[in-house]
């Protein structure tokens, strides 16, 4: 019997319960640092040192960050549904507890890559990437993130993924960051949704949609009487 597909597409707030800071939650501060600062192209050319110590702080929290509740409750969905994660986040918490198809939208914390040929990316062997490490193109090594005003590679790749979806499941995000919000608006209008989040959202021009108003902890307890009834 084939498999019901499953789409999770998940962000900030489920990293946040294993600690994880997420800067709209700081008035445009992301640890204390303006976003401009440290996640744009132009931050880049202007102070490179302070961009890769940003991210290098960032690589180590995440190292030590543990998978939460909710991670652990998508990977083990594989077990009877075929699911595949589309995430908003840089960490690799969902990775880390099991899940096996992941799709970082906006790039990946773990990983650096090449300032002469984006195509050229390398997982990292440490937490931090120095001024002076060098693609086998002998060019400046920066994180593998999709900083603002940056293009999102990943989103057509998104989109066709989400054809004949059986339920598409939104935790931990305020549907505000674009594109990615705009994946919602791909899913067929019979299928199963539902939101995770204790916020209110304008969902009217959503069909199918179950809003579970908790966090995403609390929240998939709620999704695992769904998909688990007995």
């Amino acid at each position: 019997m084939e498999k019901k597909k499953i789409i999770v597409f998940s962000g900030a707030g489920i990293s946040a319960e294993s600690g994880i800071q997420t800067f709209r939650d700081a008035g445009g501060l992301w640890e204390n640092y303006n976003i401009e600062d440290v996640a744009t192209p132009e931050a880049w050319r202007r102070n490179p040192a302070l961009v890769l110590d940003f991210y290098n702080q960032r690589r180590k929290q995440i190292m030590e960050a543990q998978p939460n509740a909710a991670h652990y409750f998508f990977a083990l969905l594989e077990e009877h549904y075929d699911v595949e994660i589309i995430t908003q986040n840089i960490d690799d918490l969902h990775e880390r507890a099991g899940s096996t198809n992941v799709l970082h939208l906006h790039g990946e914390i773990m990983k650096a890559r090449s300032t002469f040929n984006p195509l050229l990316v390398y997982e990292l062997k440490s937490s931090e990437i120095k001024i002076g490490d060098k693609c086998e193109k002998n060019s400046q090594l920066r994180p593998h993130i999709v900083w603002f005003n940056e293009a999102v590679p990943n989103m057509d790749i998104a989109i066709d993924k989400l054809d004949n979806v059986d339920y598409f499941i939104i935790i931990g995000t305020s549907l505000n960051v674009f594109p990615a919000a705009g994946l919602v608006n791909y899913v067929q209008p019979t299928a199963k949704k539902f939101l995770i989040d204790p916020q209110d959202f304008g969902l009217l021009n959503i069909q199918n949609i179950t809003h579970i108003k908790k966090s995403a902890v609390e929240g998939v307890k709620d999704l695992h009487a769904y998909f688990y009834p007995n």
